[in-house]
């Protein structure tokens, strides 16, 4: 006799799905381009600076890279050392632009743990409408006493073949 098919109750389906779409509206994750080193450390890890790119999650044909110091030795070997606040950004148009959903300013697209507690590297994006241009800020904080360190990065919506209504966001 084959075993009863088991389904999970609804509630649990329910928890699972909200996991599921929870999942989906996270920030992305970067992927590593490369690294330099800029301080030879006898212990551990050299001191680096480190490039990372990641593409916008809701609006295809843009792409954005980050630079930043990443500290090495002992400290950085196990996760405990805290990285400087300095960050650079750039992003740029790789394609047509097309909006997945809609976008809403100040909203994160990327963010990235800077120290063990509390302090953040975040990129967040902004649409200047009569300039039809994103802009991704690029700032770190901590939940103490924030910081001032950041830059920003410009992508003019270019029309990409002939669709020029692919390059303006829905309101």
């Amino acid at each position: 006799m084959p075993a009863p098919k088991t389904r999970l109750p609804a509630r649990l389906r329910s928890l699972f799905m909200l996991l599921l779409g929870t999942l989906a509206i996270l920030p992305v994750q970067a992927e590593q381009v490369g690294c330099v080193s800029t301080r030879f450390k006898m212990l551990g890890a050299n001191d680096k600076v480190c490039i990372d790119s990641f593409n916008d999650p809701k609006v295809e044909g843009v792409v954005c890279h980050v630079s930043r110091a990443r500290t090495g030795g002992m400290k950085g070997m196990v996760g405990l050392a805290e990285d400087t606040s300095d960050a650079s950004i750039a992003c740029r148009q790789v394609g047509p632009i097309r909006f997945k959903e809609e976008l809403e300013d100040g909203e994160e697209v990327f963010e990235e743990s800077r120290s063990l507690l509390f302090k953040k590297l975040q990129v967040v994006r902004f649409y200047d409408k009569p300039n039809n241009t994103l802009i991704y800020l690029a700032y770190s904080d901590k939940l103490v006493d924030g910081s001032p360190k950041n830059a920003i990065s410009s992508v003019p919506l270019m029309p990409w073949g002939t669709n020029k209504a692919e390059t303006q966001p829905k309101d």
